[in-house]
Formats: structure tokens, sequence, C-alpha cells
């Protein structure tokens, strides 16, 4: 699963994810994306689990591009805890999204075969996702 390699600081705290995503919102290296419309937090977990979906179905032909990455720790306290003594361990990592951020793209396939591709993965995405093809897109084959 994805997660940094090292971090400045251990514990982060939870913050607002406000707007529309003005970075990461157009599609730079494939030719297909799956682009969110909520805003969100996604664990690596889920990530991965949308890669495999996508690859899987790809059969190894084409390319994948992950555009999103888990970098803010989430901490919980173990369970029947009483309050206070301090803030609880990290427990996972996971990727703010804002509306209009592209999470995946995929290049190298055709149209139909990236559809179904991306299909899977949104359905392992915990928000409503929308399927985009590159503005300059023309199928050659």
């Amino acid at each position: 699963m994805l997660s940094p390699k090292r971090t400045r600081y251990r514990k982060m705290q939870k913050g607002r994810v406000k707007g529309l995503a003005t970075r990461g919102h157009r599609i730079a290296f494939g030719s297909f994306g799956l682009k969110s419309m909520e805003t969100h937090w996604i664990t690596s977990r889920q990530i991965e689990a949308a890669r495999i979906a996508v690859t899987r179905y790809l059969k190894r032909e084409g390319q994948v591009w992950i555009r999103i990455f888990p970098d803010k720790p989430v901490t919980k306290k173990p369970a029947e805890v009483r309050m206070g003594k301090g803030k609880g361990s990290p427990e996972y990592w996971v990727a703010c999204i804002k509306p209009g951020t592209i999470m995946f793209e995929v290049g190298g396939v055709p149209l139909e075969v990236a559809k179904e591709g991306m299909r899977l993965a949104a359905q392992k995405m915990p928000v409503v996702c929308k399927f985009v093809v590159r503005p300059d897109y023309s199928e050659e084959k």
C-alpha cells in the first residue's frame, strides 16, 4: 500500500477540504481519466483496490497512472479508552480529494476498454466519479 517514506511530523490535524481542485484537474499523462465529483478522504487501501481492479481488467495492456498520493496520517485511539491522555497513534494514510481531481489515468488502450476499467475502479472509490477523455484525443487505430 502507498505511504510516505518519511514525514516531517508524525501526526497531523484534520483540517477541512474546501473548494474545487485547481491542481491535478486536467489529464496530463494518459488519454482517459477518472475524475472525482465530491470531496472525500481516500485511504491507501482504496487506492490500491482500484489500481488492482484496473490493471486486472487491462491485462497488463496499456499504462495506468495513479495521480493521488496518501500523505496525511489519520490517528485513532484504542477501543474503550477514556478521554484525554493525548492524541492516538497513526493508523492509516489518506489522500484529501477535492471535486475535479483526476485520480487515475489510462493510456495505450481503446476507449471501450478504458471506460470499463475505470468503471471498475470507480466502484472501489467512496466518491462519485466521472470518466473523462483528453480533449485532443482521436482514435487513430
